[in-house]
């Protein structure tokens, strides 16, 4: 059996930590982790292991004899992690401990907010680096055109629901191993709507929601990198009509350039140059992302040697100035030649002397230091 894991580390909380941080943090991991919002096993037993943390840490004597002891101190007398999940939903298990449900929600009158919304787009290397604007289809949660919302056909009205007086929320006490709860749920009646409608909406048959897809702007800012998220708010699901709605969060990834390479705000690329003009110096362009560049290349230019074209690389991202574009030169050696090209090299090799070539850094340390 595997041992167990600090208590404090699993909740993420400091040993001094108080009470309302011990809360607050089981309760941001049971809005990540419990089965209604998290299918993945791995994540139902982690759920586990946070409830008993906060069974204990959440009890001052228990937290007490587990400050002194360790988990000796409390072993058999923890509460098994089953009862937490026979709370049932989220939105019971946060009214039991908290007095509050999934959205921070409560009484009929705190409307719902909806759920986040995920999607994706690709970009070319250039339009991440200066920014672009991209348009999404992406299916949503609305509000009814036909009942605007309300879930009662048009001519009609929802009736007070009598069960729980229009709150829509019912309370029932529970016994469990921790003692007494009071917890607050929705009411079966309503749904927890808080309205009862006796002639339902045809077109939504009584939701008051239908799923339509939209077409969202997407500002994408100059600089961003592949695997950054954008956030929208207010651009996801509609919990209910009166309700905010959530958030979209847009993944971004950025197609392989050929040309380019990314270090940071810095763009590298490689120069192909035959070893005939890098020894005798020359004139070349290099494609930037601003467009071809003029560049002078010194007589005895050496394989790695790096061209630093300064403020052509990517501008950052939400701040002021770009980064450099780098230039690595490959210095490319003939696999071929004539008789007479061998004949002239060989006259070449036979006139140099001792300074005709001059010891420097290695070629992989100018590599390195190219991406430094």
């Amino acid at each position: 059996m595997a041992a167990k894991r600090d208590y404090y580390e699993v909740l993420g909380v400091p040993r001094d930590a108080g009470d309302a941080d011990i809360k607050k943090a089981f309760r941001g991991l049971a809005r990540e982790l419990h089965p209604d919002v998290n299918p993945d096993p791995v994540a139902a037993e982690r759920f586990k292991e946070c409830a008993e943390a906060y069974e204990v840490l959440s009890d001052g004597q228990r937290r007490a004899r587990y400050d002194r002891f360790g988990h000796a101190g409390v072993d058999g007398s923890t509460l098994h992690t089953e009862q937490f999940m026979d709370f049932g939903s989220l939105s019971d298990l946060l009214g039991a401990f908290f007095g509050d449900d999934l959205f921070g929600g409560g009484m009929r009158g705190r409307a719902s907010r909806g759920g986040d919304v995920a999607a994706a787009v690709t970009l070319e290397f250039t339009e991440s680096a200066f920014g672009v604007t991209r348009e999404l289809d992406v299916d949503l949660i609305r509000a009814c055109d036909r009942c605007t919302g309300t879930g009662a056909e048009p001519g009609t009205v929802p009736e007070r629901c009598e069960t729980c007086g229009g709150q829509g929320r019912v309370q029932r006490v529970q016994q469990t191993a921790l003692g007494q709860f009071v917890q607050t749920m929705s009411c079966p009646a309503c749904a927890g709507r808080g309205v009862v409608i006796d002639s339902p909406c045809g077109t939504c048959r009584g939701r008051g929601l239908r799923q339509a897809s939209e077409r969202v702007e997407v500002q994408i800012p100059a600089g961003i990198m592949d695997g950054q998220r954008l956030q929208l708010r207010g651009r996801g699901h509609l919990a209910d009509a009166e309700g905010a709605p959530g958030d979209l969060y847009v993944s971004v990834r950025v197609k392989p350039d050929p040309r380019f390479e990314r270090d940071g705000n810095d763009v590298v690329s490689v120069l192909n140059l035959p070893f005939t003009r890098a020894a005798l110096g020359t004139s070349v362009t290099v494609e930037t992302l601003d467009g071809d560049q003029p560049v002078e290349l010194r007589a005895g230019t050496q394989p790695g040697d790096v061209v630093v074209l300064r403020g052509k690389g990517v501008p950052v991202l939400n701040g002021r100035g770009r980064g450099d574009h780098r230039v690595i030169v490959n210095v490319m050696l003939p696999e071929r030649m004539t008789d007479e090209q061998r004949r002239l090299l060989a006259e070449f090799e036979a006139s140099v002397g001792d300074d005709t070539y001059r010891p420097d850094e290695s070629f992989f340390g100018r590599i390195r230091s190219a991406f430094s």
